[in-house]
């Protein structure tokens, strides 16, 4: 018996040898490949000597984008070409969309978390959750339902919360180890750490069985409770499709993520923007004062008001202000499609099959070429032309992305972000525990500040 079991421990460990030295070799090879060039770009990018003087990814593409005459840099040993030149930026979402899938390995590196949601399929997948979904996003019904949802939250919750108060999360956890997947110079790096599972690939598997349980969760809760003429998004999916848990699943976590993280990073860089601007505050106030008739002051255990679709479309201020803290801190500060074919550019860069090619709006709002010498001055006038709101172009705004796969929930997002703007900047001060402090993100799907944003929240005339 004994050595019997000994025999099985020893080919346990040998079979695991013989992944490990597989999945070496595997790796070893792809760092003998050529493409693993000396240039200074790829240099840094293997040494991360690039940290010393800037402190994200973001800021040193945003550096090397604007010394680059085009707009666009090549990191070689990641294969990936990244752009911050509009006319490119067009190109890849709309006069060669076809040529510029998420492709495999997006979806290698999401799958685990998103399987096979919106945010990484492709082809038919896609076309059938966007036509599902566009349909009931653009609906009055499902507009005035989530605005409702929306309300009830802002009045029951959120502000007797703050009039009140004055672990990690699963979610940020996964959406921060996939998309550090994607940073590694060989793929074969995570897969070995999945295989053997750990490290920062055990950390994922244990965040993304959190993440299934709240998925199945309100799965079970939507047929137990009954989805026909419901008018939620999962209902609609539900009543539309053969009874697929693991899709269902791979959908809720795709709409959660989209709904949740870039609306919460979005509202976060708001208000931290508008606390290091008080005069745009003064004048947010002004606009909302105007419009909703005296300045809201009381307690927030009043009865408070949520101003209506009508009354927020007249707030032009604050609408101008919202995009302007999202050309600064865009929720998706870098985008990626793998190319099916050969391609060249519009700036005359050159594009090989399979290569990544990636739009990085955070470096486009930075970008001397398309906002002026004031690129990086927080200035919601620039959206203004007599005192309405006028949209830029968006290919030389992508923050929505644009073209083809254009964010289906863009009103909707901002509709929330503007409600709960109104609500909180009306009744309360929000200030910055160190004024001054420039945000530092960690990696992520999202933009997600590093240690959150500490503040202090006092209800206007006790600050």
């Amino acid at each position: 018996m004994i050595i019997i079991q000994m025999n099985l421990i020893i080919f346990i460990l040998l079979s695991l040898l013989g992944l490990f030295l597989m999945l070496w070799t595997k790796v070893k090879a792809m760092l003998m490949k050529p493409r693993w060039c000396k240039c200074e770009i790829c240099q840094a990018y293997l040494t991360r000597s690039w940290t010393s003087r800037f402190s994200s990814l973001s800021e040193w593409y945003t550096h090397l984008l604007r010394l680059s005459p085009t707009g666009t840099i090549h990191v070689h040993v990641m294969k990936n070409t990244i752009t911050a030149n509009p006319a490119n930026v067009e190109h890849i979402l709309k006069t060669n969309f076809d040529n510029y899938p998420k492709g495999s390995p997006f979806s290698a590196i999401l799958g685990d978390f998103l399987g096979r949601g919106i945010f990484v399929a492709d082809g038919e997948n896609w076309r059938f959750q966007r036509k599902i979904a566009s349909l009931e996003l653009g609906s009055v019904s499902i507009r005035s339902f989530a605005y409702e949802i929306l309300s009830s939250e802002i009045k029951t919750r959120l502000l007797p919360l703050l009039d009140s108060c004055t672990g990690d999360d699963a979610f940020d956890v996964a959406s921060k180890l996939s998309a550090e997947r994607a940073l590694v110079a060989s793929p074969w790096i995570w897969r070995a750490k999945r295989a053997l599972n750990v490290g920062s690939e055990k950390r994922l598997r244990d965040a993304i069985r959190k993440i299934n349980v709240l998925a199945e969760d309100i799965i079970a809760q939507r047929k137990n409770m009954g989805f026909s003429g419901k008018n939620d998004l999962l209902s609609r999916f539900m009543a539309t499709m053969d009874d697929d848990d693991q899709y269902l699943r791979d959908i809720v976590i795709s709409f959660l993520l989209a709904g949740r993280d870039t609306v919460v990073s979005a509202l976060t860089v708001f208000f931290y923007l508008i606390s290091e601007n008080p005069e745009v505050e003064s004048k947010i106030r002004e606009e909302m004062d105007r419009v909703l008739g005296g300045p809201g002051l009381g307690s927030a255990l009043d009865e408070p008001e949520v101003p209506g679709f009508g009354k927020l479309r007249e707030m032009h201020y604050l609408h101008a202000a919202l995009y302007e803290s999202l050309r600064l801190f865009p929720p998706v500060q870098m985008d990626s499609k793998f190319a099916k074919d050969e391609d060249v550019l519009p700036d005359g860069t050159p594009v090989k099959k399979g290569d990544k090619v990636s739009y990085h709006p955070y470096a486009m709002g930075r970008m001397e070429t398309i906002w002026g010498r004031d690129c990086e001055t927080f200035r919601p006038e620039r959206w203004l032309r007599d005192g309405l709101f006028r949209p830029e172009n968006p290919y030389r705004y992508p923050v929505f992305q644009a073209g083809v796969r254009v964010c289906l929930g863009k009103e909707m997002a901002l509709v929330a972000m503007k409600t709960v703007a109104v609500s909180l900047v009306r009744r309360f001060d929000v200030r910055l525990v160190e004024p001054g402090q420039r945000p530092r993100f960690v990696p992520g799907l999202t933009a997600t500040l590093s240690g959150g944003l500490p503040v202090v929240v006092m209800r206007r005339g006790e600050s």
